[in-house]
């Protein structure tokens, strides 16, 4: 069930009691408005238990509404070693409820961290948030390690990953993340709600994993079509995928696709099909 109330200092008091300037370097705009915090751990599910992974704790806001709402646990990655201090003061207040590793997010093997289901939800760091994103869609098995995701993004990005064909956003990020999961925005955050201030607005979104994807493909052959037909957008298929094949013809032929369309109007359920089809014409060179 969910605390009653946060039994911690304000965040501005925490972050000025251990001299916690964001690092741009790090990519860093701490969430300092708790009712925000504790909006965004809502929309994760915190309040039906289970285990969550944030990445990108900082001074603990997200951390803290997690476990306020009803976290049974959280596995915090958190790179940066001035944050631990307040992260520490945060499992005090939850005993047993918060583990806090200082890590490289991008480099930690997940397998090892969880022993059932898990929830992602986090405030990403600008600077990694897409590739850890891609990580986390790229899973070798599916259904993934993980049940939900909900994550800050810039609203540029968040835009990008449920933009349909045929408008401006679609994008490799798109396909990748559509192929195999369901993305919705939830809200935007503006940039007053953070410290420093971020120039661009940013938005909450909530993704979770289908059953099983779209059409079949590997994801290795999906992730090459994508990057080189989105690599010349502005160029129909047969002039951009000639990175990838030099008979980009016969290849688009094979997968039954129109040659001059351009990326941006395939479905997702087509540069699968064009996955299938490079995959076959490389196995019977």
């Amino acid at each position: 069930m969910p605390d009653s109330a946060d039994p911690l200092p304000p965040l501005r008091d925490v972050i000025a009691r251990y001299d916690l300037a964001a690092k741009k370097s790090l990519g860093q705009n701490f969430l300092l408005d708790l009712n925000l915090t504790r909006k965004i751990a809502r929309a994760a599910g915190a309040n039906d238990g289970g285990t969550f992974y944030e990445v990108g704790p900082g001074p603990g806001g997200l951390t803290r509404a997690l476990l306020a709402e009803g976290a049974s646990r959280v596995i915090a990655v958190e790179r940066d070693e001035r944050c631990l201090p307040a992260l520490e003061d945060i499992a005090r207040a939850y005993p047993g409820r918060l583990d806090i590793l200082n890590e490289d997010a991008l480099a930690i093997d997940e397998s090892t961290l969880f022993t059932g289901p898990v929830r992602i939800a986090a405030n990403l760091p600008y600077n990694i948030g897409s590739s850890l994103l891609v990580n986390w869609l790229a899973e070798d098995g599916w259904p993934p390690f993980w049940l939900s995701m909900t994550l800050m993004f810039q609203r540029e990005v968040a835009e990008r990953l449920v933009a349909q064909p045929g408008t401006k956003a679609y994008g490799r990020l798109s396909v990748l993340t559509q192929w195999r999961s369901k993305a919705k925005i939830l809200f935007d955050v503006g940039p007053k709600a953070f410290t420093p201030p971020p120039k661009v607005t940013s938005a909450v979104v909530r993704i979770d994993p289908l059953p099983e994807p779209v059409a079949p493909a590997r994801l290795c052959d999906l992730e090459k079509v994508t990057a080189a037909a989105f690599g010349q957008r502005r160029k129909m298929l047969r002039q951009s995928l000639k990175t990838l094949d030099a008979d980009a013809e016969g290849l688009i032929a094979a997968a039954g696709l129109d040659p001059t369309l351009r990326a941006e109007r395939l479905s997702v359920a087509a540069f699968a099909a064009l996955a299938r089809a490079f995959r076959e014409r490389c196995e019977n060179r």
